[in-house]
């Protein structure tokens, strides 16, 4: 954002094609004659306050765009989304225009914006008595005052006569807001949330930088900046950084630990060096590399915490089997028992006489044996969250293998450097040379690594492996509780569990009618027998 001495001036600029060379639309929420009177009441209350420096009179946001939307959205539309959406959310005035530099690398809009809302009816004073004001516009108690010698009014001093009107407000007083200092963060997380709302490739959505988070920002070297060179130099150094607290939180290094060292080692360095020496920026590469020593010490604790863990819990695994195997030929050891179930019992009895009366005892039987249809609640629906986790469960996977690659490099580095401060005698002198460069080569394979680190995420979307793990983590929850919703789903009312309700009624009926079809046989061959 920036401060605008010359409103009028700017607008004229911004929305000329004859000053800009790809000028692609220009919208106004208001005539032009708005800001000829915003500028003469800003002038004039500037004036009266008699503040010095220079009057401003509106203030301009320069918003980036993606280079995609030139091919995605007609420019007017565009143009008129931004600057209205920005209107209806801060309630003043404006006036935009939608611009390419020369090389079309830099697709941007230019937003003007009124700090004071026009009244919906003036606001007039007017004069109880005469009023003198001198030649600078300073209201003054007497005539004399404004008189020269021969008695006359002195040129540039005027009179307001009683009954005139001598002051006319058009405008509200200036909005305190877009003086303060988290405004300009207000308006970054609007546009950007307002950009990623527009992009068609999940690759181009933006995010605002966090001073407080775990990183450090980079800046933007301007066309002909005298800082250029220190600027990259301190640009390369932030960039360690990231890269350190990307490998950071995929080793398992807590967020709280990563906080606790940037602000040991680079914020109270930096405001200690400040008091101390002054405003130095070449200090700045020293302090950080400091910080991303103490980072990656931290690091390699970690790591060899994790690989001791892991080599007992492989331990507790292979004794696992040996334990669940004893236990399983234990519980196979079960008395058995000569009773017969009750059902069994009743097929044996010996027939009746009186078919009817058999079958009159069998048909309540078969009546209760009937299994009564249950009401399934539906299966649980997974949600967009849960779908999400395998793709990503890819991404962490790939983070891992990543810093396994990274941890066996440094491991091979640190060997060579021992192997180097180890040397003695002739072969220092002969050896040690060689070992540098090794070790040299090794440093730079490491480097490029860790860059390939932190591009591993930004491949599939994401800023940062923190914006990354974040997603991840909420992705993995939800995909738990759906499978435990699943799980136990398909315990209670799953296809095996129906197919299994139907096999025992199955069978069930059929052995009803088995028993009732020998009864019946039992009772006929008994009556052929007393016959002959």
């Amino acid at each position: 954002m920036s401060k605008l001495p010359d409103v009028r001036g700017r607008i004229t600029y911004i929305s000329s094609h004859a000053k800009q060379e790809n000028l692609y639309a220009v919208y106004e929420t208001t005539d032009r004659c708005y800001w000829t009177e915003l500028a003469k009441c800003n002038r004039q209350e500037f004036e009266k306050s008699g503040t010095e420096g220079k009057c401003i009179e509106a203030r301009e946001f320069i918003i980036a765009l993606p280079e995609s939307f030139p091919n995605l959205y007609e420019p007017d539309k565009l143009l008129q989304l931004f600057t209205d959406r920005f209107k209806e959310k801060y309630g003043v005035e404006c006036v935009s225009a939608l611009h390419h530099n020369k090389r079309k690398t830099n697709y941007h809009i230019h937003l003007i914006f009124s700090e004071r809302e026009l009244l919906s009816e003036p606001i007039e004073k007017t004069a109880t008595r005469n009023m003198f004001y001198d030649e600078n516009g300073k209201h003054v108690r007497t005539k004399k005052e404004i008189l020269d010698e021969n008695g006359n009014v002195r040129k540039g001093c005027k009179i307001v006569k009683k009954g005139e009107v001598y002051e006319r407000s058009l405008f509200t007083v200036k909005n305190k807001l877009f003086k303060q200092e988290n405004f300009v963060d207000e308006v970054k997380h609007f546009c950007t949330d307002l950009i990623n709302l527009l992009v068609k490739d999940d690759k181009e959505k933006l995010h605002v930088f966090d001073s407080s988070g775990l990183y450090l920002a980079t800046k933007k070297i301007g066309k002909n900046n005298p800082k250029a060179e220190q600027i990259q130099t301190d640009n390369e150094m932030c960039m360690r950084w990231n890269c350190e607290v990307d490998r950071a939180i995929v080793s398992g290094v807590s967020e709280t630990e990563i906080q606790q060292i940037k602000k040991k080692y680079i914020t109270d360095r930096i405001r200690e060096s400040v008091d101390i020496f002054g405003s130095q920026p070449e200090r700045l590469g020293s302090i950080i590399m400091t910080a991303v020593t103490a980072l990656a010490l931290l690091i390699s604790k970690v790591l060899d915490k994790a690989k001791e863990l892991s080599a007992k819990f492989f331990e507790k695994e292979l004794l696992q089997p040996i334990a669940e195997s004893s236990e399983g030929r234990t519980a196979e050891i079960i008395p058995q028992t000569d009773k017969m179930p009750k059902q069994e019992q009743i097929t044996h009895k010996e027939p009746t006489d009186d078919l009817s009366t058999q079958q009159r005892t069998l048909q309540p039987k078969t009546q209760t044996a009937e299994p009564e249809t249950p009401q399934i609640p539906p299966k649980p629906v997974m949600s967009a969250e849960a779908a999400a986790y395998p793709k990503l469960l890819k991404i962490y996977k790939e983070l891992n293998r990543q810093n396994g690659i990274i941890f066996d490099a440094e491991r091979m580095r640190n060997e060579l450097e021992l192997e180097r401060d180890s040397l003695k005698g002739l072969a220092k002198l002969t050896k040690k040379g060689e070992l540098q460069s090794r070790i040299d080569r090794k440093n730079e394979e490491i480097d490029l690594l860790k860059v390939g680190l932190s591009g591993i995420v930004k491949r599939y979307g994401f800023q940062t492996v923190h914006d990354f793990y974040k997603v991840f983590s909420v992705s993995k929850t939800a995909n738990a509780e759906y499978r435990n919703k699943v799980d136990k789903w398909e315990e209670q009312y799953g296809e095996k569990v129906q197919n299994k309700e139907e096999s025992i009624s199955k069978r069930l009926r059929n052995y009803q009618r088995e028993n009732a079809d020998r009864q019946t046989k039992q009772i006929s061959k008994s009556r052929n027998r007393g016959a002959r």
